[in-house]
């Protein structure tokens, strides 16, 4: 049976012809905000992991409430044992459809195949608890949802400042998409690199979506300096097809709560193994809210990384996983048979 590794290898990310096909059909460009008339009846389940996320949730929530969408949507909120008022905002939040609170922290990845379990919709939306759509996003992934589609959106970063009630205030206007690292990125200089190892010994400012053609040149397991294609996954907002998600298994059983990173990088690669393709929608954009105390947060998890890099080469070489199903539904029933139910 191949390894995951040997199935990246063999798999291209030519999506150029489903991205036509769609421009051809609708006239809409791939890359075009999405007026809201065009998702008439499509449906989407959003899902989100919270922990102690008071300080962002109510604004994100806000935005999903205002989506400019003729579309259903469902949102699903997985309470990751918070202590602080999380649980109380998503059970009073009008926008919040289905919402548990799990008795003992297991970590986003964990929280988001609860979730994943419990969507209703063939296209799931994986959002962090910090990331405040713009009003077109959730029609701008229905209209384009595909069965072999993995769509990929962007990150502003913003400081958190507390406005009225300590919610986090956002920016007016559209977050900048260069402002995400796999659209523009400068490289620390004389530091290895996570991934790679690498080391760059002079400044450079690379942009990693426009040089590999939206990731198309990024299939059989291409780099481009740093980064492969299944970095480009990140979970902080993306959309998938929930049929492909639950064949693999969602996220591995093995990411814990402890520790941040390449749990998303790994599902990424699953998915690419399994026939999905990987594309981005620049229109697609969020400002992500940095937490309060984001700069000792950061250092926790950059001491994490390195282990579960290790544990994700592990992976690599571990067979490509299929018909999971089962497995990812037992886990899932497992963990709500004891969670208390928010909404």
């Amino acid at each position: 049976m191949p390894t995951l590794a040997q199935m990246l290898a063999a798999s291209d990310n030519d999506h150029t012809d489903l991205t036509a096909a769609f421009t051809a059909r609708t006239g809409l460009g791939w890359h075009d905000p999405t007026p809201a008339a065009m998702a008439a009846g499509t449906v989407l389940s959003v899902v989100i992991p919270a922990h102690n996320n008071a300080y962002s949730l109510p604004v994100v929530l806000d935005a999903l409430a205002k989506q400019d969408t003729s579309g259903t949507v469902q949102v699903i909120v997985i309470d990751d044992a918070s202590t602080d008022d999380t649980p109380a905002i998503i059970r009073l939040h009008p926008a919040v459809d289905t919402a548990y609170r799990l008795p003992v922290q297991v970590g986003g990845a964990t929280a988001r195949n609860v979730g994943t379990h419990l969507a209703d919709a063939d296209t799931i939306v994986h959002l962090d608890a910090d990331m405040v759509l713009t009003a077109h996003a959730l029609a701008d992934i229905a209209v384009r949802a595909h069965p072999s589609l993995v769509q990929v959106g962007f990150r502003h970063n913003i400081a958190y400042q507390p406005g009225r009630y300590l919610r986090a205030e956002v920016p007016d206007g559209e977050p900048d998409l260069h402002a995400d690292h796999r659209v523009r990125w400068t490289p620390p200089v004389g530091k290895p690199m996570f991934y790679t190892g690498d080391v760059y010994h002079q400044p450079m400012d690379l942009r990693p979506l426009d040089d590999t053609h939206d990731f198309v040149d990024l299939g059989h397991g291409a780099r481009y300096f740093d980064w492969d294609l299944p970095r480009m996954v990140v979970t902080a907002l993306v959309a998938m097809p929930r049929a492909a998600v639950t064949h693999v298994g969602g996220f591995d059983p093995g990411w814990t709560a402890a520790g941040w990173g390449a749990e998303d990088t790994h599902l990424g690669a699953t998915l690419i193994a399994a026939g999905c393709k990987i594309t981005p929608l620049r229109q697609l954009r969020a400002w992500h809210i940095d937490a309060p105390d984001a700069a000792i947060q950061w250092r926790a998890k950059l001491a994490s990384v390195p282990a579960r890099i290790a544990y994700y080469r592990h992976l690599l070489g571990e067979p490509a996983p299929a018909q999971r199903e089962a497995d990812l539904a037992s886990r899932a029933q497992a963990l709500l048979a004891h969670a208390e139910v928010l909404r």
